[in-house]
């Protein structure tokens, strides 16, 4: 990985791809740097989404339609499974355990 360190400020570039230095502040706060901001379109207000992947901190934009963002996420457990019929089975399945329980 070729990475070079700029002298005078906490910005490096990671093969072209610029990566910056930011502090977490004593109530755990950051501040996303202006290019940053700019680049994904981040407002005063806007929402990001914070998750953990592959032991990394990710910050996204909160989708506007999040029923929209997540359709078709994991498609790929169902390959051959039929979901309406799956559906039942569980169904019946905790039907079942009412009535038992």
């Amino acid at each position: 990985m070729i990475v070079k360190q700029f002298k005078f400020c906490n910005t490096m570039e990671v093969i072209g791809k610029l990566m910056q230095t930011v502090q977490v502040s004593s109530k755990y706060q950051i501040v996303i740097p202006k290019d940053v901001r700019k680049k994904l379109g981040i407002a005063r207000g806007d929402q990001l989404v914070v998750s953990v992947e592959k032991g990394k901190v990710v910050l996204k934009p909160k989708p506007r339609d999040f029923t929209g963002y997540m359709l078709g996420l994991r498609k790929e457990i169902w390959h051959g499974i039929d979901a309406t019929e799956y559906v039942e089975r569980e169904r019946e399945a905790w039907g079942k355990e009412q009535k038992s329980g």
